[in-house]
């Protein structure tokens, strides 16, 4: 009677591996055609909904990422003062990456999940971050912070520093991604909304 039990849990957790590996695949990491809208206007990096627009006067900013985890980044490089636009990606959404806009990339920087004590709160669960700045001849610069979930920390880019990206193209993915981060300067003018269900490469974010 034991053994049955036992086959029949595995059997279970086998049947739950599969379902898991098809959603993978056939689904999480569908990959939709994009074709961007042409005009002076800066599309949205990620799928997903548009959780916060805040206005930045800080040099140095953190970003709290649901009930666990946080990333903290600067805005100085970007603009003296500009808007942060969150978009929180869900499992329903897909996870591929695009460039917002036209322009060259000026740099990458990847920096590693952590796991603080936990009595040191500010410290403690900050999640992988990719960090992708393009400078566009319109507007200056611009960036998109790719943010993983604090467990499955995988985050792939595939664009590297000096290389020329055209609006709309794939720059990464976020397996299990959870956020998307877009830093614009405030010459943006901003027509998305909080709460607004957004899609790379389609959506326009703001225009110029």
């Amino acid at each position: 009677m034991l053994n049955r039990i036992i086959i029949y849990i595995a059997l279970i957790i086998y049947t739950l591996l599969i379902l898991f590996l098809l959603y993978w695949r056939l689904y999480f990491l569908r990959d939709p055609k994009r074709e961007a809208p042409k005009g002076r206007n800066v599309v949205s990096p990620a799928d997903g909904k548009i959780l916060k627009i805040t206005l930045v006067k800080k040099s140095y900013q953190k970003i709290n990422k649901g009930f666990l985890g946080r990333i903290y980044t600067t805005t100085k490089d970007i603009a003296p003062i500009t808007r942060i636009i969150s978009i929180f990606i869900s499992p329903l959404d897909a996870h591929y990456n695009r460039s917002p806009i036209e322009g060259k990339i000026l740099t990458v920087k990847h920096t590693k999940g952590t796991f603080f004590p936990a009595y040191d709160l500010e410290k403690s669960l900050q999640n992988e971050k990719n960090e992708i700045t393009i400078k566009n001849k319109s507007i200056g610069k611009v960036k998109i912070i790719q943010i993983a979930g604090f467990l499955a920390r995988r985050i792939s880019c595939y664009v590297k520093k000096n290389q020329n990206v055209i609006k709309g193209e794939k720059i990464g993915l976020i397996n299990l991604g959870s956020q998307c981060i877009l830093v614009l300067p405030t010459k943006v003018k901003i027509k998305a909304k909080e709460g607004q269900h957004v899609y790379a490469g389609v959506t326009i974010i703001g225009e110029y």
